[in-house]
């Protein structure tokens, strides 16, 4: 299966990161890596799609409520399915922003309301780099994305856009794909689900009328200062995004080797 030759009616956003260029003149093999969306909305059409694909691991980004909340994810084949929940119920971000998605009360996010969606989401960036929990759950996926027996590797959360997109940083980066194609894939969310946002803005304004749309369009996007709230964390906690995949997700020069000779052409 070639490059951009498949899409999942049930997941607009997934894509397999194969064929971006690294500077040393490689390119991401295709067919290895494949972010996606929860897999709950997949139609048949679609299950046969992903049985082409054929993940050999599939890698869950969602915690139980989320699970809980959505529908079955929808799966061929028998991947090792790997858990690896990326979110701090303590943080108060997240706590807001998963209220304005489910339409629920904002009483007691009064501050995170007042800063905003857009600022809550660049500081949830900030804490995939700085959170031990996202740590330790970004680097157990490097880990696993660097073993041949779990290629393909299917990684998701829940829209695919926030810890979906910066595991897809952490991998590509390590890979040697260049900081200005990293961010174009990243930003590749918007264009893919245009028609999905706009019925999940409505959905969001029908639940709550008195919503600010501005603040549901800064959940429902990616947008550049997200990532960039995300690499500034890398930069003053770290100095540079070599020393995070070393020091902040233990990603030793063996494991870079075994991801760069397994992704790579």
């Amino acid at each position: 299966m070639t490059v951009a030759s498949w899409t999942l009616v049930g997941a607009p956003n997934a894509r397999d990161l194969g064929g971006l260029p690294t500077r040393d003149g490689r390119r991401v093999r295709p067919g290895r890596l494949i972010r996606t969306p929860a897999l709950g909305r997949l139609t048949e059409t679609d299950l046969t799609v992903l049985g082409r694909l054929a993940p050999a691991c599939v890698v869950d980004l969602r915690d139980d409520a989320e699970m809980a909340s959505a529908p079955p994810n929808r799966l061929v084949g028998d991947p090792y399915l790997v858990r690896l929940p990326v979110l701090d119920p303590a943080h108060p971000g997240f706590g807001y922003l998963s209220a304005v998605l489910l339409g629920h009360d904002l009483t007691g996010h009064d501050e995170a309301a007042r800063r905003g969606a857009a600022v809550a989401m660049g500081e949830l960036y900030r804490w995939f780099v700085s959170g031990a929990v996202a740590r330790e759950g970004f680097a157990r996926a490097v880990r696993l994305a660097a073993d041949p027996v779990n290629l393909p590797l299917l990684f998701h959360c829940s829209a695919g856009k926030d810890r979906t997109g910066w595991l897809a940083v952490v991998l590509l980066t390590a890979l040697g794909v260049d900081e200005e194609t990293v961010r174009a894939d990243y930003l590749r969310h918007n264009a893919l689900t245009v028609e999905l946002r706009g019925e999940a803005l409505a959905a969001m304004l029908r639940r709550r009328p008195e919503l600010d749309p501005e603040t549901a369009r800064a959940v429902l996007e990616v947008r550049p200062e997200y990532l960039d709230a995300g690499y500034d964390e890398v930069r003053r906690r770290h100095g540079s995004f070599d020393a995070y995949l070393a020091d902040g997700l233990g990603v030793t020069p063996q494991l870079r080797d075994a991801l760069r000779t397994h992704l790579l052409d």
